[in-house]
């Protein structure tokens, strides 16, 4: 069914191009999909009062909002509007009513709107910070840190990383790569980190408070894999330093290189850096090795 709003853009559009162009009114309600008969009720029509002051106030709407490039929104167009009536000894319009005008129109400010605050649900399992911000660690798979980073793609698209890193030697021991940021992300990435854990080694896991770490799931999984939880300070972004530092370099030396139009762009380019992160980004702290080739002179 269409609604009031689109029929008058159409009577109105069949109006303008039948005076401006001279087309057929035949042809024109033929286009439009309405009756001849309908058009000409609603051109001869008795315009009520209010309506054809709406009809004048949205004109002025139109030319403010076209104005300030589509900038404005109702509360400031409102605002203008009443200023100019004020200096013209005319009454005000009501917020609402021009509120409603705008968005049975389709018109909005461009500008990004606030982000709604949500409610913080509250976290089902929390652990207390026994990493305390000692980082260092004197063997593999004896302290590890995860989080998830966020990287935008092709027109305001989202993907997601999460990874796990080893102390010991800054080594990705696992990751995952996802569309969406939830708890299978996590824990998809936990599953094979566990699996390739060296015979008897029970690490600390260290991560934020997100809704993922305290989930029962989590708790589960790390406690059936014998190993301890560790979490952030609320608000303590370097009480988890390790793997921050990583996307920081990530980012850096890669993602912000380039733009990408594709996930699947994406997700190559994040599994080949973390490719050549392990295995052939020399660092000094590794007395000039790889991760991974300082892992292996630990076994």
């Amino acid at each position: 069914m269409i609604s009031q709003v689109r029929l008058q853009q159409r009577y109105i559009a069949i109006k303008e191009l039948y005076e401006d162009e001279a087309i057929s009114i035949v042809l024109l309600c033929r286009v439009a999909g309405i009756s001849r008969a309908a058009y000409y009720k609603w051109l001869n029509r008795t315009i009520p009062v209010r309506q054809e002051e709406n009809e004048k106030l949205l004109e002025d709407i139109r030319l403010l909002y076209d104005q300030a490039n589509g900038t404005y929104g109702y509360r400031r167009i409102t605002m203008t509007i009443n200023r100019l009536r004020r200096q013209q000894s005319l009454s005000p319009f009501n917020e609402k009513r021009i509120y409603r005008l705008m968005h049975s129109h389709g018109i909005q400010s461009v500008i990004r709107r606030k982000r709604k605050r949500h409610k913080k649900s509250t976290p089902q399992h929390v652990a207390e910070n026994l990493m305390n911000r000692e980082f260092s660690a004197s063997r593999p798979d004896e302290k590890w840190c995860t989080d998830v980073t966020e990287f935008k793609y092709g027109t305001g698209k989202k993907a997601y990383l999460s990874a796990i890193i080893d102390l010991y030697d800054g080594s990705i021991v696992a990751y995952r790569i996802g569309r969406s940021n939830n708890n299978g992300l996590v824990f998809q990435t936990m599953m094979p980190a566990i699996a390739g854990l060296r015979t008897g080694a029970r690490p600390m896991i260290h991560s934020d408070r997100g809704f993922q770490y305290t989930s029962r799931g989590f708790k589960r999984m790390v406690e059936d894999a014998g190993m301890t939880r560790s979490m952030s300070r609320v608000g303590r972004c370097i009480d988890n330093a390790p793997i921050e530092s990583f996307w920081g370099t990530l980012k850096v030396e890669m993602y912000y290189l380039r733009e990408f139009q594709a996930y699947s762009e994406l997700t190559r380019a994040i599994e080949t850096y973390i490719s050549f992160y392990n295995h052939d980004r020399f660092q000094k702290r590794l007395n000039g090795l790889s991760p991974v080739e300082y892992r292996s002179q630990a076994a």
